[in-house]
């Protein structure tokens, strides 16, 4: 019966470890889906500000006028570029995070740290999954498997030991 834990044990251990190897991967695909989010971002704010220069006015000025504006469509997209610049800001600053990360799986936790949640689901929806051959993809691994097969092990022991404090029922014959 033993042997039935240590190798689901192993085997659950080799899942996990395969899984986590997948962290990195999907971190620079999150990251690369980062870049593009960024680039169109800039571009939509440097044309609200090349318009605003163009009408005399500030980036948040203009923002302004548009949010103040009784046109519901024009303070509609006055909200909706306020929005963006905030958007970018926060993904800005997720990409320089992960462009700063130097640890070994520093841009797994960087990226957890406060993930868009729309790109994010971008990258899950087109993420393949490769094989770790770097330090990283290797480490993640690793962890992984130490954390899925001693889980188990410390689970299978706790079984076991429950099984054997029980105590045992004798019937007797009359």
């Amino acid at each position: 019966m033993f042997r039935v834990f240590r190798t689901f044990g192993l085997a659950l251990g080799l899942l996990g470890g395969v899984v986590a190897a997948q962290a990195p991967e999907f971190a620079q695909q999150y990251a690369q889906r980062l870049g593009g989010a960024v680039d169109e971002l800039r571009r939509q704010v440097a044309v609200l500000e090349s318009d605003a220069q163009a009408s005399g006015t500030t980036r948040e000025g203009a923002v302004d006028r548009l949010r103040t504006n009784p046109d519901q469509l024009v303070a509609r997209r006055g909200e909706a570029a306020q929005a963006d610049i905030a958007r970018l800001a926060r993904l800005s600053a997720q990409q320089q995070a992960l462009t700063s990360a130097t640890s070994p799986l520093g841009k797994v936790v960087a990226m957890l740290r406060d993930p868009d949640v729309p790109v994010a689901q971008a990258a899950y929806r087109d993420f393949s999954p490769a094989v770790p051959t770097n330090a990283d993809g290797l480490a993640a691994g690793l962890i992984g498997f130490l954390t899925a097969w001693g889980g188990a092990r410390v689970l299978s022991d706790l079984g076991l030991r429950m099984v054997r404090r029980r105590p045992r029922t004798t019937t007797r014959t009359a």
